[in-house]
């Protein structure tokens, strides 16, 4: 029989499966339970009048009730003291099996197991109950989508504005450079209640790395690669975009790229409803690309690392990770409403460059919804 009760544990910076079940910023760690039809977690008094303001339904419990105090004053170091106050919690709740995330740390399952617990891992089953989006996290991904194209607007700004300077470029006075680029667009960010710990502002050759984050001085005929993701203060949730921009004029090659993946990006997007699996769009934009004479994934020979063409999946998940089910690739999942994904294709060749567009889509119960609201031109003007 299947265990019926459900245990993570976890902080709700770094536990998504937690954040999710818990939607407020919780640094320290804490147990969240369902069992026999009741939700509960046990938390620190510090946090748990927080928790209740969420009006969640959970049953609020504090270490108190189960012998905190006790502990504290046995001399126990505080690691034992950890493992031993888990034990006590776990029982305490009634949780006698159960079914945890893959993250669920290692020390305090061995102390579960050790007192009769029994612990199951099903992944599948916590990414699943993440699927589909509340409205608390589709609200948070539409602001940081919004924080996303501000960031590109500042970014083809910038770019559009520079002036040739000391044999490179400069806009306002100072040296045209990703790392100016980056700054100007958390600023763009944080004006719209997000922020990133890093995004791609590549430049040249860096552009066909697909995640190289980019550095240095961008030339009077550049190309550039803007992929950003900033993640919304309040719900926790992500956001994608990326947009390739040329700076002066750009080969004929990456050109062709870019009008190829625009066209790919239509392809894959009309055929995004529930019920279609990631992996059979992948397999379209890829065979729509081999027939242009591009190497894909699907194409390329058994063993052999891809660094050129249609070299990665073609999207993702995204909500509380920036990366995560369902999957759009080589191995696809079936989508269901309330998935938000990403569709980005792109062209690469080392030493030389890369192109790529992405947009963000919410599938529907009948379609799907396009959350980007982002010119794709090349140009700057």
């Amino acid at each position: 029989m299947a265990p019926t009760a459900i245990l993570i544990h976890g902080d709700t910076v770094r536990t998504p499966e937690l954040r999710h079940e818990v939607p407020l910023g919780i640094p320290d760690p804490f147990f969240y339970a369902e069992s026999d039809g009741r939700r509960m977690v046990a938390i620190s008094a510090m946090e748990a009048m927080r928790v209740e303001s969420l009006g969640i339904g959970v049953e609020i419990h504090t270490p108190e009730e189960f012998g905190a105090d006790e502990l504290r004053r046995s001399g126990l170091d505080i690691h034992t003291y950890a493992s031993e106050m888990a034990v006590r919690i776990v029982g305490g709740l009634g949780i006698e099996e159960a079914v945890v995330p893959v993250r669920f740390p290692l020390g305090i399952a061995e102390a579960l197991r050790a007192n009769g617990v029994e612990l199951s891992v099903d992944q599948k089953l916590f990414d699943d109950r993440r699927r589909s989006k509340s409205a608390h996290e589709l609200a948070g991904i539409r602001r940081a989508q919004k924080a996303a194209e501000a960031g590109v607007a500042v970014a083809r700004d910038l770019l559009r504005r520079a002036e040739n300077a000391n044999g490179g470029l400069a806009v306002d006075g100072e040296p045209l450079t990703c790392e100016l680029l980056k700054e100007h667009i958390q600023a763009a960010f944080l004006a719209h209640g997000a922020v990133s710990d890093e995004m791609i502002a590549s430049h040249g050759a860096q552009t066909a790395i697909g995640h190289d984050m980019g550095s240095g001085a961008i030339g009077r005929d550049d190309v550039v690669l803007l992929d950003l993701f900033p993640v919304d203060v309040e719900s926790a949730c992500f956001a994608d975009i990326t947009r390739t921009l040329a700076v002066g004029e750009v080969s004929t090659e990456i050109r062709d790229w870019h009008r190829l993946c625009r066209e790919a990006l239509e392809l894959a997007t009309a055929e995004i409803r529930p019920g279609v699996n990631g992996g059979d769009v992948h397999r379209l934009v890829s065979e729509y690309f081999a027939e242009r004479g591009f190497p894909t994934l699907l194409t390329k020979q058994e063993g052999e690392v891809l660094q050129d063409g249609f070299y990665h999946g073609l999207g993702h998940g995204v909500g509380l990770e920036v990366h995560e089910s369902p999957a759009l690739g080589v191995i696809g999942e079936e989508l269901v409403p309330g998935d938000v994904i990403t569709i980005e294709p792109g062209l690469y060749r080392q030493g030389f460059g890369g192109v790529r567009v992405e947009d963000l889509l919410l599938v529907t119960e009948d379609g799907h919804e396009l959350l980007t609201d982002c010119p794709y031109e090349l140009d700057l003007s």
